[in-house]
């Protein structure tokens, strides 16, 4: 069992699921909210994690989470939380339970409004230390969550807003491989992308952080070469755990910030018809973003590369689609079914994003036209 302390704790290995409860004592915590899904309850992932539980936990279930975590989700588990006198939060799922488990932690202690809270609007001074204490618990392979300091909620208005603070970080993340075996290719596939995306974007971001670009490379590494291998064969725990580990990783570097692909696919995952997937998103996009941001990177691209099993020089963003393709994914914007009508909103969003800061080439109104068109298709 491989236990990390780099940010937040790290319980990592196949298994991992069954300290849950000894997190739990150690944290001096027995009324805990657990927020999942409707889907994870009727698999049995939510049964096996109160399994894990000892006696003398009282545990709340909220199984509301919806595919992108929403205010009104925030306040009905909020209700649920505060009718149980409930004391910590365990969220169990993909990025939406953990980041809807974040906004129940952050509401749950703090005064509302929830926009008070979104980055953009200066939230981000008025978090405090009082967030309820958070134990996530991912069952996929792609956003990091479980170990970032960040949560993006869509708004009653319908914005989609990043809520970002150190605070927010889970107390422990318990990362149990065993809750990916059996994950959907199409899945797999978009939750990798996710994961691949965060490595990139991260390690290209300006900011200086020497410790955090070496994990971005180490899990672009893993990604990349085990993708295929998960998404073949779902029972495969090396590629699980690999995958996981890369999720992980890429949610360990989100101190850099991310870029123009997330400012782009924060806005896009908004939208309320067609329900557009985060990681798959992201996947679409990047192509497009490598290319504006070549020639702004120093040597970065042949690291990038290099942690990619590919030589020096390669086009990396005809990689990515190359790699897109051969995992199932769509191939632009306009096969997801985004309708052309909403990219000028688009580009308002994309240019009031937190992610928009920390693109290693400034992206003006005009080039975020450009790179939506690109990735329309």
């Amino acid at each position: 069992m491989a236990l990390v302390q780099y940010l937040t704790k790290i319980q990592f290995d196949f298994g991992a699921l069954q300290l849950l409860g000894e997190e739990l004592t150690a944290l001096e915590l027995r009324r805990p909210l657990l927020v999942t899904d409707a889907g994870l309850v009727k698999l049995g992932l939510a049964q096996r994690a109160l399994d894990a539980l000892p006696a003398g936990i009282e545990v709340t279930v909220f199984d509301g989470t919806p595919e992108n975590p929403t205010e009104a989700a925030v306040n009905a588990a909020l209700q649920r939380y505060a009718e149980a006198g409930c004391d910590s939060v365990i969220a169990l799922g993909g990025g939406s339970s953990i980041d809807l488990g974040k906004g129940v932690a952050l509401m749950a202690t703090h005064r509302p409004p929830l926009t008070d809270y979104a980055a953009i609007l200066g939230g981000v001074e008025r978090i405090t230390r009082a967030v309820a204490p958070l134990i996530a618990i991912p069952t996929t392979a792609g956003t990091g969550s479980e170990v970032g300091r960040g949560a993006v909620i869509t708004l009653e208005d319908g914005r989609k807003l990043g809520f970002l603070s150190p605070y927010l970080i889970p107390r422990v993340a318990i990362c149990d491989p065993e809750l990916t075996l059996g994950l959907p290719p199409l899945l797999t596939a978009a939750t990798g992308m996710d994961a691949v995306t965060h490595c990139i974007e991260t390690y290209l971001s300006p900011r200086d952080n020497p410790v955090a670009e070496a994990i971005a490379l180490d899990g672009l590494r893993r990604a990349t070469r085990h993708i295929r291998r998960a998404i073949a064969d779902g029972q495969d725990r090396e590629a699980r755990r690999e995958m996981l580990w890369a999720a992980t990783m890429g949610g360990l570097t989100f101190q850099k910030g991310l870029g123009a692909v997330h400012a782009m696919s924060h806005p896009l995952g908004g939208i309320q018809e067609p329900r557009l997937h985060h990681g798959t998103l992201n996947a679409v996009i990047l192509p497009a973003v490598l290319r504006f941001n070549a020639g702004h990177v120093g040597a970065k691209y042949d690291a990038v590369a290099e942690a990619m099993g590919l030589p020096p020089g390669s086009d990396l963003a005809e990689a990515i689609e190359t790699l897109n393709r051969d995992i199932g994914l769509p191939a632009s914007l306009k096969e997801m079914g985004v309708p052309s009508q909403v990219l000028p909103a688009m580009v308002e969003g994309a240019l009031l994003d937190h992610s928009h800061a920390t693109n290693p080439r400034p992206a003006t109104r005009a080039d975020y036209e450009a790179l939506f068109t690109q990735a329309y298709g």
